[in-house]
């Protein structure tokens, strides 16, 4: 007997594979990853998730599923972002053991045994760290190590650093993640959350294959205030802590006007001291209103409790098809 108590001839991997108008790599994906699938000697399944793609994704993705049995295809209804498309393909994925990987080919599918080989070892998550982010500029790696340093400080669980969502996950590891039906998700936090045995592999992560990244410093952006919002009250404590920390800075200066004026007869200084303390402190509010706002808002998204996402059709590996109206799913 092997891993979840399974007879290795009878085991199944699935491979997730969230997309958005990657038709230019589409193809080379493939190639790359079923030649390694071949040398694995598991059934396998490779679950493509369309998130909405407006480019020739689609029909490229039909094409692979004609000529590879293994493929699968979930299409959602619109673009609901990598994290909910991920989240889809994990709702759908059968295996014993499944791998989550970005069609760009910056994460090798050629680390796929390495990964495999910790889930034998008795690892629920196998991670692949990155040990180097060729194709990236400067300052996206300078952004990249601050968040995840940040992220490491206040989050209630440790977050691997340097590590996508590039990673192997156990059946019991998969079943946890998908228990969490959270709207505001970010997939490296919730996959630390869950604990179980964790591993890392280092890899060097390389360029892209073709195409152009769908991640603008924007979506960057935000996609961080989603990871610290979503893992931590840290940065409630931290208006909370700077409020405090002002208000003992002002009384202190006022001891200080009050003991010059009364004892050196120091006139107390007027408009523009009094205008950067108002304008400091204004800031300082609009600062505290917008994390509270943050949090605010992702309460009032819960609350309508919407699905997560729309399946307009999946297509399972084989030739049998199953369509209709959108499913929800949450």
């Amino acid at each position: 007997m092997t891993m979840d108590g399974q007879e290795a001839g009878s085991k199944l991997l699935s491979v997730v594979v969230p997309l958005y108008n990657e038709q230019a790599v589409i193809t080379a994906f493939h190639e790359r990853l079923a030649a390694v699938l071949d040398q694995l000697g598991l059934a396998a399944e490779v679950i493509y998730v369309n998130d909405g793609s407006t480019d020739r994704s689609l029909p490229l993705l039909l094409d692979l599923r004609r000529r590879d049995p293994r493929v699968a295809i979930l299409e959602l209804s619109r673009n609901f972002g990598k994290e909910l498309a991920l989240t889809a393909g994990l709702d759908h994925a059968r295996g014993n053991a499944v791998i989550v990987i970005d069609a760009d080919l910056q994460d090798p599918p050629e680390l796929i045994p390495e990964l495999i080989e910790g889930w034998h070892k008795g690892y629920d998550v196998v991670s692949a760290q990155r040990t180097a982010r060729e194709g990236e500029s400067w300052l996206r790696r300078l952004t990249a190590a601050a968040f995840y340093h940040l992220l490491a400080r206040s989050a209630p669980a440790p977050v691997p650093r340097d590590t996508g969502d590039f990673r192997l996950l156990s059946r019991r590891a998969v079943d946890a993640t998908n228990a969490l039906r959270e709207r505001h998700r970010m997939m490296k936090g919730l996959f630390a959350w869950i604990g179980f045995a964790q591993l890392s592999v280092p890899y060097r992560r390389g360029p892209r294959h073709a195409g152009r990244s769908k991640w603008s410093y924007w979506k960057l952006w935000n996609l961080a205030i989603e990871g610290l919002t979503s893992f931590t009250t840290a940065p409630l404590r931290f208006a909370s802590y700077l409020g405090a920390a002002i208000a003992l800075l002002s009384f202190a200066y006022a001891a200080v006007i009050v003991y010059k004026t009364l004892v050196y007869g120091d006139p107390v200084r007027g408009y523009p001291s009094l205008m950067v303390t108002v304008l400091f402190l204004g800031g300082v509010q609009l600062l505290s209103l917008g994390v509270i706002g943050e949090y605010l808002g992702r309460i009032f998204n819960e609350a309508k409790r919407r699905p997560l996402y729309l399946v307009s059709r999946y297509l399972p590996p084989g030739n049998e098809e199953i369509g209709g109206a959108p499913t929800p799913q949450g």
